[in-house]
């Protein structure tokens, strides 16, 4: 794992999009198309951002994305299906390909939908995040390392859903959805490159235990240190409590 410390999250979010651009035009001038799967949240602002601002072939490009609520309406400020559309999609060219996740059908069946999709579609660059609890997409701890499902129904434990009210996406801890449709973390491991991107100071303690502790199913994230090619951009706040910041 790489570990790369912006000053701030604007400078954070640069240097994350700038190398998700490169390594999507690289894998676009290797095969003629990328695929990619991108994050939702807070932690992602600035870097969708840049991400749109980059010169790529985006008619070349087929997207995933991590996750989404299971029962909550597209309309909702909260549904990441509308942060990718109202955030990247509305200012980027058509891509080849996009597959959001859909919770308002079936959720075994959409599982079911987008594994073979995404199978069928191996993954050059992901775009993640760490949760406060250290989740990866929606896998909260103890997370579940040995499923070969790319997608699964996942329960939201409530420190993640204390986190989603603290940033604003809902009124009240009631109006937080109680499970999702998440990829797996195995799935996520399997991409060939993968941007993580983690402001912000209630990050702190989720980075030291991604960085510092064993890896374990208690600390999702930690799995990110047995990947191959893994960039973990913080920022002063977000690095604060490593031994080595």
């Amino acid at each position: 794992m790489e570990i790369i410390i912006k000053p701030n999250p604007l400078e954070l979010g640069i240097a994350a999009g700038k190398t998700a651009a490169d390594l999507m035009r690289k894998a676009i001038a290797e095969k003629r198309s990328a695929n990619i799967i991108l994050a939702t949240g807070a932690s992602q602002f600035e870097t969708l951002n840049q991400l749109i601002k980059e010169d790529v072939d985006w008619s070349k490009v087929v997207m995933f994305h991590l996750d989404e609520y299971i029962g909550l309406p597209e309309s909702s400020p909260a549904s990441f299906r509308k942060y990718l559309k109202d955030r990247f999609l509305a200012h980027v060219p058509s891509l080849k390909s996009v597959y959001l996740v859909d919770g308002e059908t079936d959720p075994e069946t959409e599982c079911i939908r987008l594994s073979k999709l995404i199978t069928e579609n191996p993954i050059d660059v992901a775009l993640v995040g760490i949760g406060e609890n250290g989740h990866l997409a929606f896998n909260d701890p103890p997370a579940d390392f040995e499923t070969e499902m790319p997608y699964l129904v996942v329960n939201l434990d409530e420190e993640c859903r204390q986190q989603q009210l603290g940033e604003g996406w809902f009124k009240t801890i009631d109006d937080v959805p109680k499970q999702a449709i998440s990829m797996s973390v195995k799935q996520i491991m399997k991409s060939k490159q993968i941007i993580c991107s983690v402001p912000d100071k209630r990050k702190a303690n989720a980075v030291k235990n991604c960085v510092e502790q064993p890896v374990s199913n208690e600390y999702p994230s930690s799995i990110l240190q047995l990947h191959a090619d893994c960039r973990l951009y913080l920022d002063t706040d977000s690095a604060g409590l490593l031994k080595d910041e």
